[in-house]
């Protein structure tokens, strides 16, 4: 039966270890509560890090730890204290979070965090090869594991990969600046479905992968070698019954068994009828915007004195990596803002803030969401925050009033609450103010629309959803029609031309047999090139015939010394074995004078694109050009020139990051035509990766082999990879 395997950097399992004792207690983490229907189902396998490094084991130890997390069906991928310090709190703490959450001033870029980083990224890879059978599915977590899917796709390339990235994916501009961004996009197009919180990240990410590594993309879809890659957003859920059923329970409690945190709060909602409680939680991290926080409640008490005394902010921020240099001086800042407010504010009976440094157990928590007025969550980069959807789901009674920055992923999905800037004190002192005079029913209206959404998508139904979509995954490739060109039908396809009396082997050129250039004058055939077409153009009862765009003095350049068949400028031009040229159409090119200034305004408007002018034809090409403008551009010019060409005989090619303009009577198609009227074949192969040659596929007879260059849709029968894919095929024809 087939599992699903789920991998995060941590096991959703506390380990500790107590005199060579291990006590293991399940997390409780949004994340680990999320999972859990989809561990338990199809006997799943949860793959991360104990928490314990190999220095802390022995031998017997790891036996132990093995034994114990298996039997909460996990497996623990080994790290060492090295590997912790390089790879955790430096490569994904110190460089991809702060770059991911537009921290720049705080991303380090040092060689030796990302050396870890790759190689921890092989230990993850490893332990989940070891654990995959056939059928299976893997759905990886995180920013500490963005290398992972592509490793597990390079050995399984059969396993359908799922990868979720839990935090923001920054805007091209930032994550340009990343020295090794190309790998880490191949990394995580290494998954079949890339998920987001929000459509903003989804968008980002797919700008970095056309602008970076100039892959196709079509809506939300990759087109990435010969697969291709979903990219979609999935808002993630809370469990909102466990919270909202929790709120219920509390508020049955007797005044004898009630918390003292809830006793002191009690205390303070009874001192007067118009006193409010402003909950502020959050890990004291520098992307939460803390600070910023309590400046806003100065500036709000400022402004609005009649709160005075009637208001008090209760602020929670948990500990995080107090071992870092950023996080200390946050802290020590955060301090002496709370200190100084509470020493300019405070009265005998009154103080502004209430400040809590530490973590609080589930219970308390609950207290605070229940005996809060406002929510005041305000980061100024935030992946999600689950704590603004939690404490919606505590309000029983459906009143209360969330304001939540516009910067959290999940102001997108909660436009009924106070959406604010977090960087604009003026509007969050406003914020404040709406909230604490907001008349009962308008909270009700709010929050019963948060509430209905939140127990609808829950934490559950997101790890569904994606789930769903993944598995959906399995069908894209279904809508292109070509089959993949494997070792089975090659063997088939060469025994049929053993067995021919009279083959002919139709190549294109550029994409096809050799890679594209920025500069097409670069792309000239190489040593190993010229060896491949020599043997194959002297196999006996074979005719090779290259058959490009390109223009003839360029293949007369290219191809002087050479006794090849050749075809240039689509199907003007053709030279035969020991022959001269001979022009299989009579064009004229007086047209060009028109259309050159429209194509030089698109290269003045457009940088990186260029005019390629040759005999019968002219092409404006845009490979170095910034993809999304060229895709605006395209349009353009298409629009354009199908105005321009309707009544004067020439057609419009869309080819690979090119437009050629040349005569509607040329085509490889109509070339093509005339050589099978010339010679009878009883084998006949073509292949190319363009829709130039989408005209050939369509001329030759129906049971000749076509094949396309490339995963695109086409009129041919088979598809391979690459031009490297492409040689390789054709050595099998030479040692045939």
């Amino acid at each position: 039966m087939s599992k699903t395997i789920i991998v995060s950097n941590r096991l959703p399992l506390q380990i500790k270890l107590n005199d060579s004792e291990l006590e293991i207690t399940p997390s409780i983490g949004g994340l680990a509560t999320g999972m859990k229907s989809v561990h338990k189902d199809g006997d799943g396998i949860w793959i991360g890090w104990s928490g314990l490094t190999e220095e802390e084991l022995d031998d017997t130890l790891i036996k132990k730890v093995d034994k114990a997390v298996a039997d909460e069906n996990c497996a623990a991928v080994n790290l060492t204290q090295k590997d912790i310090d390089n790879y955790y709190f430096g490569f994904s703490n110190r460089t991809l979070w702060p770059l991911f959450h537009y921290f720049t001033e705080y991303t380090e870029f040092e060689k030796d965090y990302w050396e870890s980083y790759k190689k921890v990224n092989e230990k993850f890879a490893e332990v989940v090869i070891e654990n995959l059978e056939e059928g299976d599915k893997v759905w990886v977590h995180d920013y500490q594991l963005l290398l992972l899917p592509q490793l597990i796709k390079e050995k399984r390339p059969d396993v359908s990969i799922g990868f979720f990235l839990h935090i923001p994916f920054p805007s091209y501009e930032i994550f340009r600046t990343f020295p090794w961004r190309e790998e880490l996009l191949t990394g995580m197009l290494g998954a079949d479905l890339i998920g987001f919180h929000t459509y903003d990240y989804e968008r980002h990410f797919l700008s970095s992968v056309k602008r970076i590594l100039r892959l196709d993309v079509k809506f939300n879809e990759v087109i990435y070698h010969d697969r291709i890659v979903k990219v979609d957003s999935f808002p993630m859920g809370i469990d909102y019954k466990k919270f909202h059923d929790a709120a219920l329970n509390h508020t049955q409690l007797k005044t004898k068994d009630r918390s003292e945190l809830q006793k002191r709060l009690d205390d303070h909602m009874q001192s007067s009828e118009d006193t409010k409680l402003i909950l502020s939680i959050d890990r004291l991290d520098y992307t939460k915007g803390i600070p910023n926080r309590i400046r806003a409640f100065e500036y709000f008490l400022n402004k609005y004195p009649e709160f005075k005394e009637k208001v008090r902010l209760i602020m929670l921020s948990v500990p995080s990596r107090s071992d870092v240099p950023q996080y200390q001086l946050l802290k020590k800042e955060t301090d002496e803002l709370v200190g100084r407010i509470n020493g300019k504010f405070a009265t005998v009976s009154w103080t502004p803030i209430w400040y809590f440094y530490r973590s609080m157990p589930f219970d308390n928590l609950i207290d605070l969401y229940t005996s809060s007025d406002v929510a005041l969550i305000t980061p100024v980069r935030d992946g999600m925050n689950l704590v603004a959807k939690e404490y919606i789901a505590t309000r029983t009674k459906q009143d209360g009033v969330l304001i939540l920055s516009e910067m959290a992923g999940a102001s997108k999905e909660m436009n009924e609450a106070l959406l604010i800037n977090p960087n604009n004190f003026e509007e969050i002192a406003d914020a404040i103010k709406q909230a604490l005079i907001m008349p009962v029913e308008e909270q009700i209206a709010r929050n019963k629309i948060l509430q209905e959404r939140l127990e609808r998508y829950s934490v559950e139904k997101w790890a569904h959803e994606f789930m769903k979509s993944l598995n959906a995954t399995k069908n894209l490739g279904q809508v292109i029609v070509a089959e993949r060109l494997k070792n089975t039908l090659q063997e088939q396809m060469i025994s049929e031309y053993k067995d021919a009396e009279s083959s002919l082997i139709l190549l294109d050129y550029d994409g096809t047999l050799a890679g594209f250039q920025d500069n097409p004058k670069n792309a000239k055939p190489d040593e190993d090139l010229f060896k491949l077409l020599d043997q194959l153009n002297n196999k006996p009862n074979t005719d090779m015939v290259i058959i490009s765009g390109r223009d003839k003095e360029t293949f007369e350049d290219w191809f002087a010394d050479k006794d090849y068949s050749l075809i240039t400028d689509h199907g003007v031009w053709l030279k035969k074995k020991s022959t001269d040229w001979e022009p299989l159409e009579r064009l004229k090119s007086d047209w060009m004078e028109n259309i050159r200034p429209i194509l030089e305004t698109f290269v003045d408007r457009t940088p990186g694109t260029f005019i390629e002018e040759k005999k019968y034809s002219l092409a404006w090409h845009y490979r170095k050009a910034d993809p999304e403008l060229a895709q605006i551009r395209t349009m353009e010019l298409n629009t354009v020139l199908t105005s321009l060409i309707s009544n004067n005989d020439l057609t419009v090619l869309q080819g690979n990051k090119v437009i050629e303009i040349k005569s509607s009577s040329v085509n490889k198609g109509r070339a093509v035509s005339r050589l099978l009227a010339t010679k009878g074949y009883d084998f006949i192969f073509t292949i190319g990766d363009d829709w130039t040659d989408e005209y050939m596929f369509e001329e030759v007879p129906e049971g000749s082999y076509t094949v396309k260059v490339g995963f695109k849709k086409t009129k041919a029968k088979y598809y391979v990879k690459d031009t490297f894919e492409v040689r390789d095929v054709l050595k099998k024809f030479i040692d045939s």
